[in-house]
This record gives C-alpha cells, sequence and structure tokens, in this order.
C-alpha cells in the first residue's frame, strides 16, 4: 500500500510540473491572442474590444508581402534541405551497395552538423562575405541558398537516424532479384525513411520561418521577410496589427495540426471477423 501510495504521490508531482510548464508556455500566447482584439496600441493597457487590427491588417499589402516571402522561402529551403540530407545520409551509411559505410561518413556527419553548432551571427556575416565575393546580388536566391545551408543538419540526422535501424538484407534481396539502384531505393528504402524526410521538411521549415540573424545578412532592399519586418518594427514600437498575423498563423497552424492528428489516427475497421468453418475430415 505504501508502495502504491508513493507511486501515485510522483505520478500527481510530475502531472502538476508538467500541467505548470504548459501553462508557462501558453500564457504568453494566450496575451498575443487577447491583445490582437485590443483597441489600445499598448498591450499593457485594455481599452475595449475592437477588430479593427484585423482590418488594417488585411488592408496591409506590405505584411502579406512580407508573409508570402517567408513562406516561399521556407517550402525551397525545406524541401531543398531535406533532398540534401537524405542523400547525404543515404551516401554516408553505405546503403547504396553491399560495401561497408564509406571512410569519410563520420567527417560528412560532423561537418553536416555544424551549422547547428556555429552562431547564428556568424554564420551571416560568412554567407554575407561569401555571396559578395561571388557577387551575386542579394534577395530571395541568396536566402535560399544560405537557409538550406542551416537547415540540412535536421533532415540529415534525422534520415541517418532512421536508416541505422533499417535492415539492410530487405534491398540487398530487391537487387539479388534483378532491381537496380533506383529502384531498390524507391520501393524499399524510402517508403521505411519516410516519417524521417517529412519530420525533416517540417523542422527545416520552422527553422527558416522563423530565422531573422542570417535573412537579415543575405536579404536584398526589396525583399523582406516577416521575421525581418517585425523585428525592424521593434525600432517604432510593435503594432497590433502583428499581434492579429500572430493570432492568425497559430490558427492555422492549430488547424493543420488537428488536420494530421485526425488523418493519422488508426481507422477501424467495420468488417465483422469470419467465423472459422470445421474441416471435416
Amino acid at each position: 500500500m505504501k508502495g502504491l501510495k508513493k507511486r501515485r504521490t510522483v505520478s500527481r508531482t510530475v502531472s502538476l510540473f508538467i500541467a505548470l510548464v504548459l501553462v508557462i508556455m501558453y500564457i504568453p500566447i494566450f496575451l498575443v491572442i487577447v491583445y490582437s482584439f485590443n483597441q489600445s496600441r499598448l498591450s499593457s493597457v485594455w481599452n475595449g474590444f475592437t477588430l479593427n487590427w484585423y482590418r488594417e491588417l488585411f488592408m496591409d499589402r506590405s505584411m502579406f508581402e512580407a508573409l508570402r516571402n517567408s513562406l516561399v522561402l521556407a517550402i525551397l529551403s525545406s524541401f531543398a534541405a531535406a533532398l540534401l540530407g537524405t542523400l547525404g545520409a543515404f551516401g554516408s551509411s553505405g546503403r547504396g551497395n553491399k560495401s561497408p559505410p564509406v571512410a569519410g561518413g563520420k567527417v560528412l556527419e560532423y561537418l553536416s552538423i555544424l551549422p547547428i553548432m556555429i552562431p547564428e551571427i556568424i554564420m551571416g556575416m560568412v554567407f554575407l562575405a561569401f555571396f559578395a565575393l561571388l557577387g551575386l546580388p542579394f534577395g530571395m536566391f541568396t536566402l535560399v541558398i544560405a537557409h538550406t545551408a542551416f537547415c540540412v543538419p535536421y533532415p540529415f540526422l534525422l534520415v541517418k537516424a532512421r536508416l541505422a535501424g533499417l535492415d539492410k538484407s530487405c534491398a540487398e534481396a530487391a537487387r539479388d532479384l534483378g532491381a537496380g539502384e533506383l529502384r531498390a531505393f524507391c520501393d524499399i528504402t524510402l517508403p521505411a525513411i519516410l516519417p524521417a524526410v517529412v519530420s525533416g521538411i517540417l523542422i527545416s521549415f520552422a527553422m527558416s520561418f522563423d530565422d531573422v540573424i542570417v535573412s537579415m545578412f543575405v536579404t536584398g532592399i526589396h525583399t523582406n521577410t516577416l521575421p525581418i519586418k517585425i523585428y525592424s518594427q521593434l525600432k517604432t514600437g510593435v503594432s497590433p496589427k502583428t499581434n492579429a498575423l500572430c493570432t492568425l498563423l497559430f490558427i492555422a497552424t492549430m488547424a493543420l495540426a488537428l488536420c494530421a492528428a485526425y488523418l493519422a489516427r488508426p481507422k477501424a475497421s467495420g468488417r465483422k471477423p469470419k467465423e472459422a468453418v470445421p474441416v471435416q475430415l
């Protein structure tokens, strides 16, 4: 009995701690949503309910242009990073043939995770000097290259971990039966690592969409992203239109998460199990 009571006490304590952490995490989001309906421009003063900030938001073309640039940038860089990271993980693991992993696999892995360890301001300065040396015009093209570079480690590590848990015998059996390298990869390996690839795309999308420091170094005067636009408003004060936009993005994110959870739920089969038929000897 004492052991059971102790386990219940520990379980309640852990539950309360998790609930406290969730409350602390979601209070700022709740305040952003509430003050998006505030009539006052000051977030610390409540002057009544209004929808004027949402009306002004939908009339602000520059804000939606920055949002569009951020979405395009995040989509392009996340898919490019997923492609490079998946191919790099597959090549370094030695899955393409019956030989062991390549000798430089560990070196490639260390080089691939360097963008995670290097401070963003250093990476921004490096990209700035590199693009200036090449004479590339700063804009969406340089943004995509820079974001792809620091997003590659996420799909690389996820796919590499997924490949480490896969059995090589299935792909080898497919090659023994006459399938080429590409056919074996598309039919056997790719479906098995697809969840890791999708996870890498989603993480890369979030990291690219949220980036400010690297983007400030490599963006052009005619290309503005949403994080840079919001950051530039700090000098004059963040408009409540930003709270309205954040509220809409939060609602859209929650809707996508609910749709994903609904589609991923196991479907109950409506068929009744067949009754066993006795065999007469």
